[in-house]
């Protein structure tokens, strides 16, 4: 078991489970676009080498196996025992089979905002292209922000779709449940993107009064699950839906079943949002990773404790540099406790402060306006405030 207090010292205890990456001798502040894997993420390649050679095409029942450990993890990271729970390689190729689902012919009517990530911005922007009805609410201010979208769900509306956590500036996004409520009443799909939150901010569905809502995300952040292992929490009236994007995987439930002339069968469950034949070896990764955290007592409440404790870190440190406000500055009218797991700094050219700070060995990332400090639980304190002194070199020159 790890405690805050150990994560704390120079080294962080848990760097050595990150030798391979390197955690101790590089600065990778890159948690909120690629967190480092531990160790025994090469386990989990090895095994799925090991099971293909083995069983060859009947590798696929231990393949399964790792798919449904999988959905174990994340359903435990959601508090949601018995959901249904669709993968997929990416949360577009998820939301693409959600879409394909919705009956835009009646309902043509999308409601998000203008904060999210890059996959609903791009294939909405698309849709919007062909006729249907996309409204993007400001996602700012954010304290009103699901009271403003809510605001915006009228009868021909398909469905909402929002992020819990903004992508750009790590702000909370509260008033979830009012929204889910609204979208429930009016029969209207609510899609809430959590995949900012898990890992960094606890997300158990009955607590957030999201029991009602799908849920995508993904564990190539902040879950350290690496790419591949993304999903959709599918609430229990999809069973009702017959997406039209389908793989032959989503047959499998009901290949026993009578077939009907002319009429495409469905299983029961997530394999209703199945796709087709995929790689499982990320599958394999996953699950051992999940086991990884399971073993080294990585709870969501105490990762939240560690991002809170880094990010606030970052933050005072940050404030303490003195640095020109016109170049580089940060929101501190948002309290910390309602930030995510990064400490999101608005630049003049986020751009080359990120090219400035890799050139002396600190990795960073930036979308837009926005350079991002992403800390991650294998990095020290020492390390965050080397970070720190080498942005204000960078920016005093």
């Amino acid at each position: 078991m790890t405690n805050l207090d150990e994560l704390r010292r120079d080294p962080n205890a848990l760097a050595a489970h990150y030798r391979e990456f390197g955690v101790a001798d590089r600065i990778l502040l890159t948690g909120h676009s690629h967190q480092a894997w531990p160790d025994v993420a090469r386990e989990g390649l090895l095994e799925a080498f090991a099971d293909a050679a083995e069983e060859v095409d009947t590798k696929w029942d231990r393949a399964f196996a790792k798919a449904d450990e999988l959905r174990a993890g994340f359903r435990a990271l959601l508090g949601d025992p018995h959901g249904a729970i669709a993968l997929g390689v990416s949360t577009h190729d998820l939301v693409i089979r959600f879409l394909s689902a919705m009956d835009l012919p009646r309902r043509p009517r999308l409601v998000t905002t203008d904060g999210e990530f890059h996959t609903l911005r791009r294939q909405l922007g698309r849709l919007a292209e062909e006729g249907v009805e996309v409204v993007r609410v400001p996602a700012t201010p954010v304290s009103t922000l699901a009271e403003r979208v809510a605001a915006e769900v009228t009868e021909d509306t398909a469905a909402v779709l929002v992020s819990a956590v903004l992508f750009e500036t790590a702000r909370l996004v509260p008033g979830l449940a009012h929204l889910a409520d609204v979208c429930l009443a009016k029969s209207v799909n609510l899609v809430v993107d959590a995949y900012h939150a898990l890992g960094v901010v606890p997300f158990a569905l009955h607590d957030l009064g999201l029991t009602n809502a799908w849920v995508l995300g993904g564990g190539y952040k902040y879950l350290q699950l690496g790419e591949g292992n993304c999903f959709l929490r599918m609430p229990a009236h999809a069973q009702e839906l017959r997406p039209v994007v389908t793989g032959w995987y989503a047959e499998f439930g009901a290949l026993a079943d009578e077939r009907r002339p002319g009429q495409i069968a469905y299983a029961a469950g997530s394999d209703r949002f199945a796709g087709s034949t995929y790689d499982p070896t990320s599958h394999y990764r996953g699950a051992r990773v999940f086991r990884f955290f399971a073993e080294h007592g990585l709870t969501p409440e105490f990762l939240r404790e560690v991002s809170r404790h880094q990010v606030g870190f970052l933050a005072e440190g940050f404030d303490k540099l003195g640095l020109p406000e016109d170049v580089i500055t940060r929101d501190r009218e948002t309290p910390l406790d309602r930030i995510g797991g990064f400490l999101s700094l608005k630049c003049a050219d986020a751009g080359a402060l990120q090219a400035a700070l890799a050139a002396r060995g600190v990795r960073t990332d930036s979308r837009g306006a926005y350079l991002r400090f992403g800390p991650a639980p294998y990095l020290s304190d020492r390390q965050l405030d080397s970070a720190l002194r080498v942005l204000r070199e960078v920016v005093n020159g």
